[in-house]
C-alpha cells in the first residue's frame, strides 16, 4: 500500500512486556539499545539489562513495566522511516497512550520516560498490595458486565473494554472475586483473575490523581503532529490542556479500546501498525475490525513490511 493517509500507529500497554523482548531485533538495529541507554540515564539504572535478563517479577512491577514498554515502543517506531508522513492518526492502550504522544511529538522522549516511571510509582502506591485486583471476563456483553458489577457490594467496575466479548474489571479484591462469580452466573464463558499489581483504571486510582497531575504539569506538552485518539472518550483532544486532563482522568477511567479502534476505522483507517513488543493489539484489532490488517513492528518481517507501506 502506498501512503494514502489511511494508516494508524497503535501502541500497547502493560501485559505486552516479556523478558528478552526486542533482543533479536536489537542485534540487527543498534538504535534499540541506544534508546534504552538514553532512558537508563533518566532512570538511574540499566533498563536494557532488566528487560533482557529479568527477573520477570521485577520487569512486571508497574513502575518498571511502564518505562520499559514506552522505550521499546519508541525504539520500534525509530525503525519505521518517515512514519510520521505515512500515518493519519495514532492511539495507545493505557500506558501506550504515552508512547503515542512521544512519537507524535507532544512530549519529549526523556520527559515521557520520567513521567511514566512516576505514573507507575503512584499507581502502585495508590492501593496496598493485595487490596485491589483485576479480572478478565470473556464472552459476556458490556452491559451485562456493568450490571454484574453494579450489583456487588464494594468497588468494582469495568476497566478495559478491549474488544467485543473481552472486558477487564478492576476494584477491591473481594468485590472483584464476587463480580467474577456474578459474571459466570450471567453466562460469561470465562472470568479469571489477572496477575497484575493493582486495580488499574478503577476509581481506586483516584488516590494517585493529584500527585500525578502535579508531575504532568511540570513537563512541556505541545499539540501532537497527528491526532492521538485518547482512551477516556475515544477521541482526540483539541488543546494541550485537554490532553493533560485526559491523561489524569485515564488513571481512574476505563480504557475504551474498542471505541478507539472503531473511531479510527470510521475515520478511514485501512491499515494498523502495532509499535510495541508482542502482538496483543493485533489480536484485539482482529476481534474489533476483522477486515482491517495489522502489521507488528516487533519482528524483522514486520519492520520490513512497514517500511514498504
Amino acid at each position: 500500500m502506498s501512503s494514502s493517509g489511511t494508516i494508524a500507529a497503535i501502541f500497547p500497554g502493560q501485559g505486552a512486556q516479556s523478558v528478552g523482548m526486542l533482543g533479536d531485533l536489537a542485534a540487527e538495529h543498534p538504535s534499540i539499545e541506544s534508546r534504552f541507554a538514553e532512558a537508563s540515564e533518566v532512570l538511574g539504572f540499566d533498563l536494557w539489562a532488566m528487560t533482557q535478563e529479568g527477573p520477570a517479577e521485577q520487569l512486571g512491577q508497574t513502575e518498571n513495566t511502564q518505562p520499559a514498554l514506552l522505550v521499546a515502543s519508541v525504539a520500534l517506531w525509530d525503525l519505521w522511516p518517515n512514519a510520521q508522513e505515512k500515518i493519519s492518526v495514532m492511539s495507545g492502550h493505557s500506558l501506550g497512550e504515552y508512547s503515542a504522544l512521544v512519537c507524535a511529538g507532544a512530549m519529549s522522549f526523556t520527559d515521557g520516560v520520567a513521567l511514566v516511571r512516576k505514573r507507575g510509582e503512584l499507581m502502585q502506591a495508590a492501593v496496598p498490595n493485595g487490596e485491589g485486583s483485576m479480572a478478565a471476563v470473556l464472552g459476556l456483553d458490556d452491559e451485562a458486565i456493568a450490571q454484574c458489577c453494579e450489583g456487588i457490594d464494594g468497588e468494582v467496575s469495568a476497566a478495559n473494554f478491549n474488544a467485543p466479548g473481552q472486558v477487564v474489571i478492576a476494584g477491591e479484591s473481594a468485590a472483584v472475586n464476587a463480580a467474577i462469580d456474578a459474571c459466570k452466573a450471567a453466562g460469561a464463558k470465562r472470568a479469571v483473575p489477572l496477575d497484575v499489581s493493582g486495580p488499574f483504571h478503577s476509581r481506586l486510582m483516584q488516590a494517585a490523581a493529584a500527585d500525578f497531575a502535579s508531575a504532568l504539569a511540570a513537563i512541556e506538552l505541545t499539540m501532537p503532529r497527528v491526532p492521538v485518539i485518547q482512551n477516556v472518550h475515544a477521541s482526540a483532544a483539541s488543546s494541550v490542556d485537554e490532553i493533560r486532563t485526559l491523561l489524569v482522568e485515564q488513571l481512574y477511567s476505563p480504557v475504551r479500546w474498542t471505541a478507539c479502534v472503531n473511531s479510527m476505522v470510521d475515520s478511514g483507517v485501512e491499515q494498523f501498525v502495532e509499535c510495541g513488543p508482542g502482538s496483543v493489539l493485533t489480536g484485539l484489532v482482529k476481534r474489533i475490525s476483522r477486515a482491517t490488517p495489522t502489521i507488528g513492528l516487533s519482528s524483522a518481517s514486520g519492520v520490513e513490511a512497514a517500511q514498504q507501506l
